[in-house]
Order: C-alpha cells, then structure tokens, then sequence
C-alpha cells in the first residue's frame, strides 16, 4: 500500500510539471504573436497615419477637337483612329480650290484698287500743281496792284499841281502877266496829266477785277484739290479693304489645311472624303500624350498635402503595377463649386455633406512608363503626406493677402 502510494505521488508531481511548461508555451507563443503583430501593423499604423488615399481619381489628357473655321468638301483624309501624329501633321484638308479662286478674286481686286489710288493720288499732284500756279497768279496781279495804285497817288499829286498852276495862268492870263501861249500850254499840262491819272485808276480797276477773278480762280483750284484728296483718301480706303480682303482670302484658304494642335492620337475620328463640313462640326479629337491624374480627396484629407509631395498611383488597367507621381498642385474650389447649378444652403434644411476637392498628380514619368494610360481611366493613388517638404498650396500671391485694391490688411 505504501508503494502504491509513493507512486501516485510522483505521478501528480510530472502532471504539475507538464502543466506548467504548456502555459509557458503558450505564453511563449502568445509574447511571439504580440510582438508579430506590433511588427506588422505598427508600419501598417504609421503608414495608414501618414498616407491619405482615394478610389475617387481618374486619368486625364490634354482632349482638343478638332472643327474645320471654313465650310466645303473634304478633299483628304490623312489619318485613321488611334494613329499618333505629330504637332503641325497635316490631318484633314477641305477643298482648297474655290477659296483659291476667291484669294484670285481678291488679288485682282486689289491691283484694281492700287491702280485707283495711283490715279488718284496723279490728280491730287495736279490739283495741287494748280493750286500753286493760281496762287502765283494771284500774287503776281496783286503785285501788280500795288505798283498801279502807287502809280495813281504820284499822277495825283502831278495833277494837283498842274491844276493849280492852270489856276494860277487862268488869273494871269486875264491880268496881262503871262502871254496867251503860257496860258495855253499850262492847260495842255494840266489836261495831259489828268489823263494819267484817269488811266491810272482806270488800270485799278482792271487789277482790281483781275484779283477777283485770280481769286476765284485759286478758290476753284484749292476746292478741286480738296475734291481731289478726298477722292484719294476713299480710293486709299478701297486699298485697305481690299489688302484686308486678300489677307481673309489668304487666311481662309489656310484654314482648308487642319492640323494636329499637339503631338498626340487621334480619336472619335468622323469624317471621310467627299464629305461636307460646316464651320465648328467636330471631325476629330486630338488626345495629348502627356497624362496627369486628378484625384478628388475628401476635405479632412487636404490639411497636410504640400506641393511635391510622392505619390503612388495603382490604375485598375494594370493591377499589381505601381506608377510613381508627386503633387502637383489643389485647385481652389471643390468640386461642387463648379457645377452648372452649385448648391444653395442658405435656405431650407441643411445637411452637411463632405466635400471634395480636386488635386492634380504628375506621374513621373508623364507617358506612362510604356502603359497605355487613356483619359478617364479610374486609379488610386496615394499621396505620402508624412513628408512636410514643398510649398502649402494655400499660400496666397506676393503682396496680394487679405486686402481689396491691391492693399494689405490691417
């Protein structure tokens, strides 16, 4: 009996023993999954605290379509969808022929119109040319004038003394003091000398009438030179709108030649040869090679992003592909403050709504690292706001803070 018990003894003690190193086992086991987990999701922790991501971004493309700025036929189709071009590459040409015939139009309209202006500008030279010979003219009967009225006042003066001394001989002769032949040669005097004087008023008025005449004369001149430029100065204007006439010419047989705006692909391609275009029908787009990606982050999640920040950008196009990118800039406005119809809160209930705000990513490597990245393509891309390196994008511009008029706030 006392064996048996010393046995069972021994064996209560091994159980004890076994006991023990099962929860030190697990204790062991419980230690290595907690410090696992903290390896883990201690990184896991850091990066979900200093990364903001979001589902809600898409590719986008710099998109031109193309629209043809004159009406006609389609002479040629030079490209097919999908096909890259090069910027200036000649797409699509309308028939050039009729604005060729209107630019020939107009050149001979032009040449018309030069040749107007040349006869124009002849007879202003010879209205003006009458103008200075009538205006000689004039001086010269003036001149004229002068030397006969200066002749007038000295036959005068000649006259009066002949006239006295006629009256002088009239009292003499009748006293006896002078002979009859004195006498008579004193009234010879005095009547030869009022005869010059009569002809030298008489030639006044010869001048004088010439001078109204000579001034007419220049009148009519100077109003035919005035007739003369204002007929220059409208044939000068038919010029000008002629020259602007062939320059529109010119300009739209220029627009029969439509080319890439950018070096891109050509999409949403709609028009074929011998087909009629009218002015802004849109025939094609041009979808540029560069590619951003506009990102619409919640408003709680804009707080710590900085100008140049990295971001990582997963397309659902390529799964497992990671394309590099950095902060480009937010713009300044959510999004729905630029809809057609932005929302009005100032009346009824309000609800608040968190709102987005667009950021613009540059990918690195802008052309996608030989991806096919489209326009409209859904990505995810996450921005590492843990680097405070860059610029805060809410910054205002130089000098311009809070003040109106150009004029800092107090």
């Amino acid at each position: 009996m006392i064996e048996e018990k010393g046995k069972g003894g021994l064996g209560s003690k091994m159980q004890g023993l076994k006991g023990m190193g099962k929860r030190k086992t697990l204790l062991l086991a419980g230690a290595a999954a907690f410090l696992a987990a903290v390896l883990v999701g201690y990184p896991a922790y850091l990066r979900i605290m200093s990364h903001e991501s979001t589902d809600d971004a898409f590719v986008e493309a710099h998109v031109v379509s193309m629209s043809p700025r004159v009406a006609g036929h389609v002479a040629r189709v030079l490209v097919t969808d999908n096909q890259w071009v090069e910027q200036g590459e000649l797409m699509v040409e309308v028939d050039p022929r009729p604005f060729e015939v209107a630019l020939d139009i107009a050149q001979a309209s032009l040449e018309s119109a030069n040749a107007a202006l040349e006869e124009a500008e002849a007879e202003v030279g010879a209205a003006r040319s009458v103008v200075d010979q009538q205006g000689a003219a004039l001086s010269s009967v003036v001149a004229g004038l002068a030397e006969v009225k200066a002749g007038v006042a000295e036959y005068d003066a000649e006259h009066s003394r002949d006239q006295n001394d006629f009256k002088r001989m009239d009292e003499m002769v009748e006293a006896g003091a002078v002979s009859r032949q004195e006498y008579d040669h004193a009234v010879a005097q005095a009547a030869m000398s009022r005869a010059k004087l009569d002809s030298a008023r008489r030639r006044v008025d010869t001048h004088s009438a010439q001078i109204r005449q000579a001034r007419a004369s220049a009148q009519a001149a100077a109003d035919g030179l005035l007739q003369a430029q204002a007929v220059a100065e409208k044939r000068r204007a038919e010029a000008r709108q002629a020259e602007a006439e062939v320059a529109q010419a010119r300009l739209d047989l220029s627009y029969c030649r439509i080319t890439a705006p950018c070096a891109g692909y050509v999409t949403k391609k709609s028009v074929e040869p011998g087909s009629y275009v009218q002015v802004g029908q849109k025939l094609l787009s041009v979808v540029g090679a560069d590619v951003w990606v506009v990102a619409n982050f919640k408003e709680t999640q804009i707080a710590s992003m900085r100008a140049g920040q990295p971001v990582e950008i997963e397309v659902d196009a390529y799964p497992g592909t990671v394309f590099t990118g950095h902060v480009d800039s937010i713009q300044r406005g959510t999004g729905s403050r630029f809809t057609l119809l932005p929302p009005e809160n100032a009346t009824g209930n309000f609800i608040k709504v968190v709102q987005r705000v667009p950021v613009k990513i540059v990918l690195d490597e802008r052309r996608g690292d030989g991806h096919l990245l489209a326009p409209g393509m859904s990505a995810v891309p996450t921005v590492n706001v843990g680097r405070a390196s860059g610029s805060a994008l809410a910054a205002s511009p130089p000098e311009r803070l809070a003040g109106t008029d150009g004029e800092a706030a107090n």
